[in-house]
């Protein structure tokens, strides 16, 4: 029913106040007012807008919860009809026939409620009085196209966006009272750039009970770019919604929606970590989880060239001057870094080849585990493959599953997952474009995976930087300017409690623009688990802990894996979809 191809969108930044919801309604009716009399045509407000958010438990918010529709959705959508705009609103819900409370997002229209969310991921704070959400990830048809709700924690999930932008939403509007961490949140903008959508983020900012909340709402374009944000403070900020860009539904040129290999993620709908990794992996003595240990683990970020024996010749290089240093006992290089990227089919070999035959010997001399790409051959059929050698010889490959413009073209995609158990953990194996499908690195961490090396030929834009915060987050909460504040792919490190090898070549001249590093398990550890993001032909390790198994219930986030355990996979259905 999209009668609107264009049209202004604007996120509002509120400090909600507890206890006083009539004038936190007030002045969140008067910034609504304010973004409609701009033009306005959808107004996000922030999570709990109503009526702030660090309540003790079920009786203390019990004053201010309501039903929907109700008195606060009646008064913002006499607004909505006077202006002929959109808004969504965050409030604690009461459900009439259960009693139940629900932190929930209202889609309200001129004409009365389009459609509501209750949070279906809840943060530490829910329990204490909200139920988990009953209602799955919708989207909602409007004559602004097509509209979902998320609300905060909902957002660290990889799966709620993505089954919206499965569903063909247009704009996600993320309501949420995000800490922790300086915004425009990393999460945020990745959830926009992986599914090629807008995503309106309102967030509230201002101290509540201890609680320092982030501000930085904003306006996300597809591509990861901020359109309009807010650092601090109350406001409005707008942007410009375009529906035929994000219809094209394309993450760095690549068709991704068209790619999606869903008859390989039927693991999505498992959730292995809701059981003691001790226990579960080891189950019937099938594929125990290694011990693990503290150990280096290193990228390498070079272009490799069209001759094999020069390209042997740099990983020997490179992995000798880490060895000499910091002696990682993994080190991963880029994609097809042993045959070359310009017309990788002409040099393409079979796994017993002479290529093969030199790096797996190189791993056995240098007695450390390697990962590089090659270009396959097996019989009359091409694959884009990694190899992984060590110092028992070659351990295996895999061949990559989601490719990407460059290798539709001359190779056959692959369709196994595949891990490997090491010394230093389970490592699983990825290529290049499977890093843009969330689905990959999840099958991967579902399978137990402590690594996932990496190696890469991505080109384009996939990092952004920061200019700084003023909310006076506390050490070591990074406040400071940083050239590398996002990374799409150190959020798949820290959405999976893994760590992330992202070894990528760097050519400037061809589009690629290297940004390799090693990303630790967890996005809110600060100083960051990882090495220096990478922007030359250079290499880096950085120690890594694998280790913790033994205990009675591993205390390692990379063995426990808390946003794995906390996922909600009987809402993911439509994500393994694939029976015509």
């Amino acid at each position: 029913m999209t009668t609107n191809p264009s049209y202004l969108a604007a996120t509002v930044q509120f400090e909600p106040t507890m206890y006083e919801k009539e004038r936190n309604i007030a002045r969140l009716a008067a910034l609504c007012e304010d973004a409609a009399a701009k033009g306005a045509r959808l107004i996000v407000t922030p999570e709990m807008g109503t009526t702030g958010y660090c309540w003790y438990d079920r009786d203390e918010v019990k004053p201010f919860v309501e039903t929907v529709p109700g008195p606060s959705t009646d008064r913002f959508q006499r607004i909505c009809e006077a202006h002929n705009c959109y808004i969504v609103l965050g409030m604690p819900e009461v459900d009439a026939a259960t009693e139940l409370y629900y932190n929930s997002a209202v889609l309200i229209g001129p004409h009365g409620i389009v459609g509501k969310h209750r949070k279906s991921h809840p943060y530490i704070a829910e329990p204490k009085w909200a139920a988990n959400g009953d209602i799955a990830h919708q989207v909602f048809d409007t004559e602004l196209g097509r509209i979902g709700l998320l609300v905060c924690m909902d957002l660290h999930f990889f799966e709620t966006a993505r089954l919206e932008a499965v569903a063909g939403v247009d704009v996600i509007c993320h309501i949420s009272n995000w800490l922790a961490e300086r915004t425009p949140a990393p999460y945020w903008i990745t959830r926009a750039f992986e599914n090629s959508c807008y995503v309106i983020e309102a967030n509230r900012w201002g101290l509540e009970r201890t609680v320092q909340f982030s501000g930085g709402s904003c306006v996300i374009a597809p591509d990861g770019s901020i359109a309009a944000s807010i650092d601090s403070g109350d406001g409005v900020a707008t942007a410009q919604i375009d529906l035929d860009r994000v219809r094209r539904r394309e993450v760095l040129g690549e068709k991704v929606f068209e790619k999606r290999r869903p008859e390989l993620y039927a693991e999505l709908m498992s959730n292995s970590f809701t059981w003691n990794p001790n226990d579960f992996f080891r189950l019937y003595g099938y594929q125990p989880i290694p011990k693990g240990k503290i150990s280096q683990l290193a990228v390498v970020q070079f272009a490799p060239s069209d001759d094999p024996a020069a390209n042997l010749a740099t990983i020997e290089s490179k992995a000798r001057e880490l060895l000499a240093h910091d002696r990682p006992e993994l080190i991963v290089f880029p994609e097809l870094s042993l045959t070359g990227l310009t017309d990788p089919a002409s040099r393409a070999e079979a796994l017993d080849g002479a290529t093969v035959a030199a790096f797996t010997r190189l791993a056995m001399k240098l007695r450390t585990y390697l990962v590089a790409g090659i270009a396959e051959r097996d019989g009359s059929t091409l694959y884009n493959t990694a190899l992984l050698a060590g110092p028992e010889g070659l351990v295996g490959s895999y061949r990559k599953i989601h490719l990407g413009n460059a290798d539709a073209g001359w190779a056959s995609a692959g369709d196994k997952f595949r891990t490997f158990d090491l010394p230093i953990g389970r490592v699983g194996l990825a290529l290049g474009h499977d890093a843009l499908y969330p689905e990959a690195i999840r099958t991967l961490a579902l399978r137990g995976c402590d690594i996932v090396a990496c190696p890469s030929a991505i080109a384009g834009v996939f990092t952004g930087s920061h200019a700084g915060t003023s909310i006076p987050h506390n050490y070591p909460i990074p406040k400071s300017a940083d050239p590398y504040h996002w990374h799409a792919f150190r959020i798949r490190s820290g959405e999976n409690n893994l760590y992330l090898a992202f070894a990528n070549v760097i050519d400037p001249a061809r589009g690629f623009l290297g940004a390799s590093a090693v990303f630790g398990p967890d996005n809110f550890a600060f100083p960051r688990q990882e090495t220096a993001v990478l922007d030359r032909e250079e290499s880096a390790s950085t120690a890594i802990d694998t280790s913790n198994l033994d205990t009675p219930y591993p205390t390692n986030v990379v063995r426990r894996k808390d946003l794995i355990v906390m996922r909600l996979p009987h809402h993911y259905l439509p994500l393994v979809a694939w029976h015509q």
